[in-house]
């Protein structure tokens, strides 16, 4: 498809936006399976527009000798410049403070603009508007960033950052102050929009985006082809997980809840299984549980108990894996299980539902606006670890009709990205959406 053009060069011929990107959050060589939900959206929103990345690197002095032991150690191999879905990406290096934590967090924005201000000279004249994705410190360094360049600038929020960090006592001045100048705040569902103005964005320039799926990858599947494939177990059911393996997204809550859970759906239905997909800090715990379970099971068939070792279902911690995949366990599973504290709307619920795949979570952020309680879902109180495992058992014992999710479908990535194209293009150009020639 052909760029739509917003604005006439100098020899008055339509152009298309020139958008300015700047964020932390967004895959490199190093860790290339980063922010799917970004990368999806940017190659989607680069179809419409020209888009050029700076997605900082994390830089302190000596960094390159810690090697692979800490994360900024491994991430000094990123190169400068890299193409991603053939979108330009530069990574500047953005100094910053180890372990500021909140008391010190203020200090991390201007040390972030340090990185980016030696591109300010090649940046110069390229661009119709700057976005920072993540409220701190990418949006409020990409603010003044914006203002160096004379350009207008927007925000975009996603979560945590709106959730948690932006209420820290100590940014919340520099979040509300980058929020009242930005052209356009975008937010990813409506409890985030209101969010955003009562951090300080006026209501008239905050703009609902909601996030998109790849419908070509998660869309109903065979359940039995899946887990064959994927090696997984056909018999009983699994519940599934996939996220970064934190104590924000619930996962102690989840691990208590299965074990605890038994067999749903009385005598005869089966083991249930736990799938956990993705990387974090606490997926040592995931595999230590996975071990429990395995020598209970062992020890139930030294004793003779055959049968009840084998309805003991099975722990299984796979890593981070592409997205292709992940929309594999989520054809092989038979619920996602989303536990966390804090979320934005998290794309992972939208792609169970794509995948016609009921959803247990939490009743946070946007989650309550996607899953509907009864026909795509069960919602609970986050750190709840009952009703997290009553949820468990209600959404395992019953059947769920697949016209609820066909009506819950999110939105494509390319409808995402036209509305996030119309808002950058009036953030830029007003309410015409072009420079008045």
């Amino acid at each position: 498809m052909s760029k739509p053009g917003v604005d006439l060069d100098a020899e008055g011929r339509s152009r298309p936006l020139r958008v300015l990107w700047v964020t932390r959050i967004f895959p490199n060589r190093v860790e290339p399976l980063a922010c799917a939900f970004q990368r999806q959206q940017l190659a989607a929103l680069s179809r419409r527009c020209d888009v050029e990345v700076l997605a900082s690197i994390p830089y302190h002095p000596g960094v390159s000798l810690l090697g692979a032991r800490t994360r900024p150690g491994r991430l000094a191999a990123v190169p400068e410049r890299d193409r991603i879905d053939g979108v330009p990406v530069v990574h500047p290096r953005a100094p910053y403070l180890p372990g500021a934590g909140r008391v010190l967090a203020p200090v991390n924005a201007p040390l972030y603009l340090a990185g980016l201000l030696p591109h300010v000279p090649r940046l110069r004249g390229r661009f119709d508007v700057v976005l920072g994705a993540w409220l701190y410190p990418d949006a409020c360094a990409a603010a003044v960033l914006a203002r160096v360049l004379r350009l207008p600038y927007a925000v975009k929020a996603h979560g945590t950052d709106v959730n948690v960090v932006a209420r820290w006592r100590s940014v919340r001045p520099l979040v509300g102050g980058a929020l009242r100048s930005a052209a356009c705040a975008i937010g990813v569902s409506r409890p985030m929009v209101e969010a955003l103005a009562a951090l300080g964005a006026p209501r008239e320039r905050v703009v609902l985006v909601r996030n998109g799926v790849d419908r070509a990858l998660f869309r109903p599947g065979d359940r039995l082809a899946a887990r064959r494939e994927l090696g997984l177990p056909e018999r009983g059911r699994i519940v599934t997980f996939v996220g970064n393996v934190t104590r924000q997204k619930g996962i102690g809550e989840l691990l208590d809840a299965f074990e605890g859970l038994g067999a749903p759906g009385g005598a005869g239905a089966g083991p249930v299984h736990l799938v956990v997909v993705g990387e974090g800090p606490e997926r040592r715990a995931v595999e230590q549980a996975a071990a429990r379970r395995a020598r209970e099971r062992r020890r139930d068939r030294e004793r003779g108990w055959r049968d009840l070792g084998e309805e003991r279902g099975r722990i299984l911690a796979v890593g981070a894996r592409p997205l292709s995949e992940v929309a594999r366990y989520l054809a092989a599973t038979d619920l996602l299980a989303l536990p966390s504290w804090a979320e934005g709307t998290p794309n992972v619920v939208l792609e169970a539902l794509a995948s016609a795949r009921p959803v247990v979570a939490t009743r946070v952020g946007g989650i309550p606006e996607v899953v509907e309680p009864g026909r795509t879902g069960v919602l609970v109180p986050p750190r709840d670890v009952g009703a997290l495992g009553r949820a468990l058992r209600e959404a395992l014992a019953r059947t769920w009709d697949e016209r609820a999710f066909a009506e819950a479908a999110p939105p494509s990535w390319e409808e995402s990205a036209e509305a996030l194209w119309r808002a950058l293009a009036r953030a830029a150009f007003g309410e015409s959406g072009r420079a008045a020639a």
